[in-house]
């Protein structure tokens, strides 16, 4: 079976991120940070959903009691679809008023970690360090696990729960941590993966059922799937844009690749080449399976 990229939402985001594959409605959900809107893609009806938020909104992810928790501005909170209405649960990087939440994802254990960096002043450009990686536990209480972030992305675990992925955008690589999934403590960083000249910037990831990672390239036009074992590149994919944001699989047997893309900071001349940019796309016949998401228990 060859590759094949298609474009599936061609509704443009300014900055689409954080792909999410709900199984029960077999809907795709992703946000559109500066847009300030959650989507809900249904690709059967190719009927689109949205929420308005009021804040730059980094991620959303299901919640297992019903509705969503998202990363809005600087603050978690609790997203009731129907109504439309959000409610705050924390709010972090107070000292920080400059800072957004950026990618975030669900642990194993119903967690939700979730980074920060500063608001940009254009496309990759920010003043550096001032984000962190936080979690919010079921009982609501936030934990940082460390500080100094340029521009918290991508996340995942290991299949075996033993190891926690992340990317900090401009480190240019993907790295490893140790992690415990009772107390969600991580420990030992290390590096499993620099990017290539070209490859452009490491945004949002995912790991699929053989415990490789697909990396979504910021300006790079294409995810690439790497062994973290080995810090090996197996695959690259090219997309018919420069910024590809964030990739997740879904699908009834989760065999799609869905990729998100941003337009922003884009002139009439880029986007006359690229006219796809900030649309979500499908890439078939990779030859990979993905795994379920977690869902927020609090």
């Amino acid at each position: 079976m060859s590759v094949k990229v298609e474009c599936v939402v061609k509704e443009r985001c300014e900055i689409g991120e954080g792909p999410v594959w709900e199984e029960k409605e077999g809907t795709l959900l992703f946000v559109d940070i500066s847009g300030q809107k959650i989507h809900r893609w249904n690709p059967a009806t190719n009927q689109k959903e949205t929420v308005a938020t009021e804040k730059f909104v980094g991620c959303a992810v299901p919640r297992r009691s019903g509705g969503y928790v998202i990363g809005e501005g600087r603050s978690f909170g609790a997203l009731d679809w129907e109504s439309k209405s959000i409610s705050t649960i924390a709010v972090i990087d107070q000292d920080k008023p400059n800072n957004r939440f950026n990618d975030g994802k669900v642990d194993p254990a119903g967690r939700l970690f979730a980074g920060t960096m500063a608001i940009e002043e254009r496309p990759t450009v920010l003043e550096l360090k001032q984000g962190s990686l936080f979690s919010l536990n079921k009982d609501h209480i936030v934990v940082k696990h460390f500080n100094q972030v340029d521009i918290s992305n991508g996340l995942d675990w290991s299949l075996d729960h033993k190891t926690f992925y992340y990317i900090d955008s401009l480190t240019y690589t993907v790295e490893a941590f140790n992690y415990d999934i009772n107390t969600g403590s991580i420990s030992n960083r290390r590096m499993v993966y620099k990017m290539d000249e070209g490859e452009g910037i490491p945004d949002g990831m995912c790991i699929d059922a053989d415990g490789r990672l697909w990396v979504a390239c910021y300006s790079g036009g294409r995810v690439i799937q790497i062994d973290p074992q080995t810090g090996v590149r197996l695959q690259t994919v090219k997309l018919p844009v420069d910024k590809t944001t964030s990739c997740c699989f879904g699908g009834r047997d989760y065999s799609d690749l869905y990729v998100t893309s941003a337009c922003k900071g884009m002139d009439e001349a880029d986007m006359a080449k690229q006219p796809q940019a900030g649309c979500v796309f499908r890439i078939t016949g990779l030859g990979a399976k993905g795994i379920p998401a977690n869902s927020f228990t609090g």
